[in-house]
């Protein structure tokens, strides 16, 4: 558990001294006002990651090219405490590390909240070693045409993924947002790996990401985000950073509250007076789909309307277009040959059948097709903009 208290001196000085770094150059884009974010926002869920393998520089550039307003990184620690994006810290299933001889002996099982797994660790590597390291698809019987770019692409830190919006923002003007996840903050606390500082430290290096763009910080845990969230509010650094608080399967419950005895499940957040509770450190949840509608998906629950009337943002997850992940009634194809096939049909579909309950944004791995989605509701409802 993160103890609450101040930065230490040498973050707060880090913090302050951001304001003199040599990152300030943004302004040589041609320049828009102040961001001010629509109504409802587009996701790009690890990048475009049904077009690029997942936490990879070409995902992020495809989704900022397809009309994502965020990309979203997951966050995990390197051996020397680099922040790099991978879905998990277990890298087994999405890069190639386990083919490579000179980390045979890095193979391992630990237990990441407790659960056992057994692969190879961001945590034992350094960033140099993970250099050598090239990402994966990581479901390619979902998605085989991802599996023509194994191989090709880095494992990214974040300071290029802020550089690669950095470096958008400045040829073309439009400003994209980072939505962040610290992935397994209280296991990384223990391995003496604790990234909010370090993400902190990191978003202050930038002018874009300290005052030009909006950034999200989100977790399953409930402690690292009120840490945030208290740093945050004291040194005021990031200009427009906000708190989601991530929900996932109802009867489960967040890692730190296993870890102190904490009874409270994700489905006790997720009423009226528990989203209360969570809008005292947050200003957005981002529940699992299913949260949204009733137990037969025939109308929407009361999710939306309790998070709004305590102001908070809704974005659910995951947006996903393939046959495999589409609910029966909206699917192109039944036959499980056609399971990885895309059905952008029945994924628009799904889209409307969202916005329409009001959300207030989306994470999907095809931005492009959220985006088509979104316009043609846009059209149909020109209220909403």
């Amino acid at each position: 558990m993160l103890k609450k208290t101040m930065l230490s001196l040498s973050l707060l000085a880090a913090l302050t001294a951001c304001n003199d770094d040599n990152n300030d150059d943004s302004t040589s884009a041609p320049i828009k006002p102040e961001y001010s974010e629509p109504k409802i926002i587009i996701v790009g869920h690890r990048g475009a990651s049904a077009l690029r393998p997942e936490h990879t520089l070409a995902a992020y550039q495809k989704a900022i090219d397809d009309g994502a307003d965020f990309i979203e990184p997951d966050l995990v620690s390197t051996q020397d405490g680099v922040l790099v994006a991978r879905h998990e810290n277990e890298i087994g299933g999405t890069s190639n590390v386990s083919a490579l001889a000179q980390f045979a002996d890095r193979q391992k099982t630990k237990v990441i909240d407790g659960t056992p797994h057994t692969g190879w660790f961001t945590e034992d590597f350094t960033l140099a070693e993970l250099n050598q390291v090239k990402a994966r698809e990581r479901i390619p019987k979902q998605r085989p045409e991802n599996t023509q770019y194994n191989d090709q692409f880095a494992i990214p830190t974040l300071e290029q993924i802020i550089e690669l919006a950095d470096a958008h923002y400045k040829k073309t003007g439009k400003i994209i947002g980072l939505y962040i996840e610290t992935k397994h903050p209280t296991y990384f606390q223990k391995q003496n790996l604790a990234m909010e500082d370090t993400l902190l430290k990191t978003l202050a290096k930038y002018k874009y990401t300290r005052d030009i763009a909006p950034i999200y910080l989100q977790s399953f845990e409930v402690s690292n985000l009120k840490y945030l969230k208290d740093q945050l509010t004291l040194h005021k650094t990031l200009k427009h950073a906000k708190i989601i608080q991530l929900y996932d399967d109802k009867e489960t419950q967040p890692a730190d509250f296993v870890e102190q005895n904490n009874k409270t499940k994700y489905a006790d957040m997720a009423t009226a007076q528990g989203l209360k509770m969570v809008a005292e450190y947050a200003d957005g949840v981002g529940p699992w789909k299913p949260y949204i509608f009733n137990e037969t998906f025939t109308a929407p629950s009361d999710f939306v309307k309790n998070a709004h009337a305590v102001g908070l943002k809704v974005h659910p997850y995951t947006f996903r277009p393939e046959n495999h992940f589409l609910a029966k009634d909206f699917k192109c194809s039944q036959k499980e040959i056609d399971a990885a096939q895309r059905c952008e049909s029945g994924a628009a579909k799904e889209f409307e059948m969202y916005f329409k309950a009001g959300v207030d944004g989306v994470f999907t791995d095809d931005p492009g097709l959220g985006r088509k989605s979104l316009n043609a509701y846009l059209k149909e409802n020109p209220s909403i903009k």
